[in-house]
């Protein structure tokens, strides 16, 4: 009798792990399309055994927990490289916007020399319409109308000028605008994982490793955040993780420890800082770090290099056109930046010099000012130029590095995001969900129950037997 009872509460316990392992694979196949959930298993082992009449016998087995199929390395390798894309990602970002900026069609594809070509229009037409101009003046310095076009042409390049650097401007001020709103997200995240964390220890903190949906949530909020600010992740025997950031000096600076976050990350217009002591970070990646590169690298130097092409064309153009210094500059002399270039206030049509006070027809300062187009120009002159090479030349040689950093983020950015999906890949065929997998243990737990069921039918109608017809 005994045996029977217990054979029935066997299969009880049989039905209930069966039953559980169909829930979970319907819970499995119900997030085949959540890239965020690492698939589930139930682990069914044995209730144990026991010493009976009849010598040792079986509980029956049961549902033990639910094991989430979790590859830790993989988890840390998709954040590192996630980390990568999003900082190249940034980087190419901003190049397109300074070439938009800068109103320069650039072809970043590499000739035989491995440099990038310019096309024929904005500051670098602007410049050529500039020095043809004065050099039609030199052929005919009484005309009227060569006049007008140069200072048509003066208008147009400065205006050009001005309005690269300001456009240029713009692109620094919204990098800086895009690091603020990345530095929100980061403290979001990180007080969301803190708390993620609370929760995970309160729910497990009898059962270890069973609050796997809060798990997922946290290494999806992991993973974002480190395609802003990479972190080092260390867990904890209580399953809570410690978020630990680098110093420039490579030292830890904890940012998260268990549920607390230890201080917040600022941005002051230079650095980023964190801790509980407002460190300054040493980011490696993420798409801060990629917007602090670009706009302290290749955009910067295209702003510094505009503001040394216009400061020599000021001061070559103005040592030209005034060569006693008593007659009048052509150009503002205090604006010898892109963003302050100006035509000088007395120069009009009727007072535009051909010459420095010569006779009629005397073209001696167009021709000087004209032949400036093709002079090599050397920093290390005495007196030191501003730029290297000719006013043309210099410029293009600005508008091809930016392209070759454009180009090189781009295949930066091919290249990672193919190594970042095959990572993923990795990880999926460890933690994602396979529908053929999910679909044959299904199918198993499935006949499992119903075998189960059967038994369970089999001894009750025994049990029947026994107590209700036996005495009969």
């Amino acid at each position: 009798m005994s045996g029977l009872f217990a054979s029935l509460n066997s299969s009880i316990t049989a039905l209930g792990a069966q039953s559980r392992a169909v829930e979970i694979s319907g819970k499995n196949l119900a997030n085949v399309n959540n890239p965020n959930y690492a698939r589930q298993r139930v682990v069914i082992g044995s209730l144990g055994t026991v010493q009976t009449a009849q010598g040792p016998e079986s509980m029956g087995v049961t549902a033990l927990g639910i094991e989430q199929l979790r590859d830790s390395l993989l988890d840390q390798q998709v954040m590192r490289e996630s980390a990568l894309t999003a900082s190249y990602t940034a980087q190419q970002s901003a190049y397109q916007r300074a070439q938009a900026g800068l109103g320069q069609s650039i072809d970043s594809t590499q000739n035989a020399t491995g440099s990038s070509s310019t096309s024929d229009n904005g500051i670098a037409a602007a410049l050529d319409d500039f020095f043809n101009a004065f050099q039609s003046l030199a052929a005919n310095p009484t005309d009227p109308g060569q006049r007008q076009t140069l200072l048509q042409d003066t208008s147009i390049l400065t205006d050009r000028l001005q309005l690269a650097d300001q456009r240029l401007t713009q692109v620094s001020s919204d990098l800086d605008t895009q690091i603020g709103t990345d530095v929100d997200s980061v403290n979001r995240l990180l007080q969301t994982v803190a708390d993620l964390n609370g929760q995970i220890a309160r729910f497990e903190i009898n059962n270890p490793g069973s609050a796997v949906d809060l798990r997922d949530q946290r290494q999806a909020d992991l993973e974002q955040l480190a395609a802003k600010l990479p972190v080092n992740v260390q867990t904890s025997a209580t399953g809570q993780v410690q978020l630990v950031a680098k110093d420039g000096g490579g030292s830890d600076v904890i940012l998260v420890d268990g549920s607390a976050v230890q201080g917040t990350v600022a941005f002051d217009g230079v650095q980023i800082t964190g801790g509980a002591g407002a460190t300054p970070l040493a980011l490696s990646a993420g798409s801060i770090q990629g917007s602090l590169a670009a706009r302290d690298g290749a955009v910067q130097t295209l702003r510094d290099n505009l503001d040394q092409l216009t400061a020599q064309l000021v001061t070559s153009v103005n040592a030209a056109y005034n060569p006693s210094g008593s007659t009048g500059d052509f150009f503002d002399a205090t604006g010898t930046t892109a963003g302050t270039i100006a035509l000088a206030a007395g120069v009009t049509t009727n007072t535009l010099k051909a010459s420095d006070g010569g006779a009629a027809g005397d073209n001696t300062v167009a021709l000087a000012i004209a032949a400036l187009a093709t002079k090599n120009f050397s920093t290390t002159g005495t007196p030191p130029d501003a730029i290297d090479g000719t006013i043309g030349g210099f410029f293009a040689t600005t508008v091809s590095n930016l392209g070759q950093s454009l180009a090189g983020a781009t295949a930066r950015v091919s290249d990672q995001s193919n190594i970042e999906q095959l990572v993923r890949s990795q990880r999926d065929g460890v933690s994602g969900v396979s529908l053929d997998e999910e679909m044959a243990d299904l199918l198993k737990y499935q006949r499992a129950f119903q075998a189960s069921s059967r038994v369970f039918t089999t001894i009750d109608d025994l049990i029947d037997t026994v107590v209700n017809k036996l005495g009969v």
